[in-house]
């Protein structure tokens, strides 16, 4: 990235952690140049002015530079829109930040998944139960195709061959869209991936890709949770284990 100050862009805060015993390393995910690390320099001082405004899932204006991989944060406004989740909500969107961290590269831009992001953050503000779910797979099945990670879902990975609408299909790491047992209860229809896929093809997707997904999240949500646990190297995610630990309780 230019080493000139980058201002006015619109960001949020994926991950903040201690780098002395006044500034902050944040993670941010950013419109224009894709996940970043930042240094907030003195934000833990109770006077200064950042400290109220870098907190995650909410709308950010930053301006930042300098030529280290670590830019030097330089100003930061909150652009308002929502109250802070809470609860499932806050969790899921921790859970989004995860994935974010996971499987972004640095200063690899995704502006269209930014857009995604945002609007998937105000509907965990908002919302809750099946929404809420239909919400995060929308942006599970959106992630993976920004970042080339999802076969096309209208036809069999291995063999090209179209999807019978009536048959049942499943998701799997490695193997992408394949035929499955009629009495597998994870698997989809063709007809249903193929709504899926055609969702995935819109010019805005995620109004239409939200309706497909509400239909199928109970079947969809363990075959996509396979698939980015796989991606992401791990047996499963922190934030999920912290669901459950919390649901446990």
């Amino acid at each position: 990235m230019a080493t000139k100050r980058i201002s006015d862009e619109p960001a949020y805060v994926l991950h903040r952690y201690d780098w002395s015993e006044t500034s902050l390393i944040l993670e941010v995910f950013t419109r224009h140049h894709g996940r970043m690390a930042l240094v907030a320099k003195g934000v833990k001082r109770p006077s200064s002015s950042f400290r109220p405004i870098l907190l995650p899932l909410q709308p950010l204006h930053l301006a930042f530079g300098g030529e280290a991989e670590i830019k030097t944060l330089k100003a930061a406004e909150w652009q308002g829109g929502h109250v802070m989740p809470t609860g499932d909500a806050l969790m899921s969107g921790y859970y989004l930040n995860e994935l974010l961290l996971l499987l972004l590269a640095r200063e690899d831009p995704h502006p269209v998944l930014f857009d995604v992001y945002a609007g998937v953050v105000q509907i965990i503000a908002s919302e809750h139960g099946e929404v809420l779910e239909a919400a995060l797979r929308a942006f599970e099945l959106l992630l993976l195709r920004e970042i080339g990670l999802l076969p096309l879902l209208d036809a069999q990975t291995m063999t090209l061959l179209a999807l019978h609408p009536e048959a049942r299909y499943s998701l799997v790491p490695e193997g992408g869209l394949r035929q499955a047992n009629s009495n597998d209860r994870t698997s989809l229809s063709g007809g249903q991936w193929t709504a899926l896929q055609q969702a995935l093809g819109e010019r805005v997707p995620l109004t239409t890709l939200l309706r497909a997904c509400a239909e199928v999240a109970s079947a969809l949500k363990p075959q996509l949770r396979t698939l980015l646990n796989y991606h992401c190297g791990v047996p499963s995610l922190r934030t999920r284990q912290m669901m459950i630990d919390l649901q446990s309780l």
